[in-house]
């Protein structure tokens, strides 16, 4: 709930931020995100280098690496996310507020989720891009710390998590503007800190608890198909985090929006606009799922284990959204390979 009103409140939106950047050459938005993933690998990366949580058993640690759906995924999610105007977490943000566009988009995103996940999609997925994971065993999982420390000889991985999080605070704080926004600190500050909590949470109850308790952190896609599957069949499995995750979330941004009197059925204007959501909906689903992850969920949380696919996964992203809004904004997905004048965004 806490993630989702902070969220609402002050516009926390990794799409809204890389638009802002690119066509207004505002970083305000880009530097609140990279915040909040520097805050996450601070106090994550403290308490597992420190013993308090083990987050060795997060399947963004596993030694096979599938770096095909990671790349092919990515850039599905971020074409579907400028399709969509957001992305999953931002759907769900904006559903707290009475969009029943994003209801639309949930759920084709949690039903193709499902289909990549255990479906007719699942077939493909693991016929072709798990056949070509690579094997880190030698490094004993997939974080970069482990795979330096690998290379050296010696246990690098505290030495890198303070190298990453150093870098990206020193971006972050390196505008003088961002420093006097005080808000926006607080903003990331809690998000990251909300991401942290997570890998705490599940830590605890994988050791604590008699059922199997799946260690994990803030994503938006596979919990939203599970949520689906809680809701149509009871399959004998009891809701994870994930699920009480994308509940809480519509409910903090739906009570941020009440508050401020926000709250306003929002639906597609035409049939083009509801294409064009059903589209971005299915490919940020199934992109998803190929990445093992969106936007936050790679974006922050794997980022928060220095997870190798997390670098490669959110450039694919970012490279996804630049072709949709080119497409979108410009007329053709080839202007975002023009470095040369941008369109303002309308």
């Amino acid at each position: 709930m806490l993630f989702g009103a902070v969220a609402r409140r002050d516009h926390f939106c990794t799409l809204a931020a890389l638009e802002r950047h690119w066509y207004a050459g505002d970083s305000h938005g880009l530097r609140t995100w990279v915040l909040a993933v520097a805050v996450a690998i601070i106090v994550t990366q403290a308490l597992s280098l420190g013993g308090l949580i083990d987050v060795s058993k997060s399947f963004y640690l596993t030694i096979n690496f599938g770096w095909a759906g990671a790349i092919l995924g990515g850039l599905a999610f971020g074409f579907g996310m400028a399709l969509v105007g957001t992305c999953s977490f931002g759907a769900l943000v904006r559903l707290g507020g009475g969009s029943l566009r994003s209801l639309i988009v949930l759920i084709v995103l949690g039903l193709s989720a499902l289909a990549a996940q255990r479906g007719l999609v699942a077939l493909a997925r693991v016929h072709v891009f798990d056949n070509l994971s690579l094997d880190l065993g030698f490094a004993r999982d997939q974080s970069i710390g482990s795979l330096i420390s690998a290379g050296l000889g010696v246990d690098a991985r505290a030495a890198t998590a303070t190298i990453v999080a150093t870098v990206l605070l020193w971006w972050v704080f390196g505008d003088n503007r961002f420093r006097k926004r005080r808000r926006s600190i607080f903003t990331a500050t809690i998000i990251g800190l909300c991401v942290a909590s997570g890998w705490v949470m599940t830590s605890a109850a994988s050791h604590h608890m008699f059922a199997a308790v799946q260690v994990e952190s803030a994503s938006f896609v596979a919990p939203v198909g599970d949520l689906i599957l809680q809701f149509v069949a009871f399959t004998g499995v009891l809701p994870d985090y994930g699920v009480g995750l994308v509940i809480g979330v519509v409910l903090g941004a739906a009570i941020v929006a009440w508050r401020r009197r926000d709250i306003r059925w929002e639906a597609c204007d035409d049939a083009r606009e509801l294409g064009r959501h059903l589209m971005g909906g299915f490919l940020m689903g199934t992109g998803g799922i190929f990445a093992l992850g969106c936007s936050v969920g790679q974006g922050i949380s794997a980022a928060s284990l220095l997870s190798v696919s997390a670098p490669i996964v959110m450039t694919s992203i970012v490279i996804g959204a630049r072709l949709g809004l080119a497409y979108l904004l410009e007329g053709s997905v080839w202007r975002a390979f023009q470095f040369g004048q941008r369109h303002p965004a309308g």
